[in-house]
């Protein structure tokens, strides 16, 4: 009841599939990106897509929050196909991840629908998401920095509250220096002592030696800690 897991495929039955499995666990929701094989769909085949979804899964407990990364989908999530899905399904459509890295975009969509949840897909928007009215944050950096992200979280209307975000920008900028996804694997396998972590599943590609080095120098440079996460691997 505490994970929102990705449904969102190319093919409509899978995500149903996906989507009704995910429901009958019990997940709180799911977090799903728009049909993305095919490109330059209009809205209005957008929108069929999800209703489709939506209606057959047919259950008043499903609760999607639509993944915006266009940069990787090549699919965007606008404005108006977040107006239609809330119009016509305000108890399921209830969230959108915005992974743009764009925060005009981010700023125009909790403008447009302040009882949206709204979550930029990065820890560096976090305390300007919180100040602008966004639910939060979901970030790939979570998974490695989760106590400073919570910390910004439950303290950002605190006078430090800026310096608390620059420490997040440190890491996630140390991070982003690198592929994210083989650099994240790293870290656990670094930190957590477990050098099994740092396998990456193809098309990606792991960190080679010096470049590991590298990220480990900046982020202990940062001070960066990882607390907790030897334990948490190793039980």
């Amino acid at each position: 009841d505490r994970l929102m897991p990705g449904t969102g495929t190319c093919a409509l039955p899978d995500t149903v599939t996906l989507t009704r499995a995910a429901v009958e666990c019990g997940a709180a929701g799911v977090l799903m990106l728009p049909p993305f094989y095919y490109k330059d769909q209009p809205v209005e085949g957008l929108y069929r897509s999800y209703a489709e979804v939506i209606e057959r899964v047919g259950d008043t407990r499903l609760k999607i929050c639509l993944y915006h990364i266009p940069q990787i989908s090549g699919v965007p999530i606008t404005l108006d196909l977040i107006e239609r899905l809330v119009r016509d399904f305000p108890d399921t459509v209830v969230g959108i991840k915005d992974s743009s890295g764009d925060w005009s975009n981010t700023a125009a969509v909790i403008e447009a629908f302040p009882d949206f949840c709204v979550f930029p897909g990065s820890d560096t928007f976090l305390l300007r998401g919180l100040r602008a009215g966004a639910a939060g944050c979901i970030s790939a950096t979570a998974n490695i920095n989760p106590a400073p992200i919570h910390d910004v979280y439950a303290n950002w209307q605190a006078e430090d509250a800026d310096a608390r975000q620059q420490g997040l920008n440190a890491v996630r900028g140390a991070i982003q220096a690198h592929a994210m996804i083989p650099a994240l694997k790293a870290v656990v396998a670094h930190y957590g002592v477990q050098p099994g972590f740092a396998r990456v599943r193809p098309p990606l590609v792991e960190l080679g030696g010096s470049e590991r080095d590298a990220l480990m120098t900046v982020l202990q440079g940062l001070e960066f800690a990882a607390a907790g996460l030897k334990s948490a691997l190793t039980g």
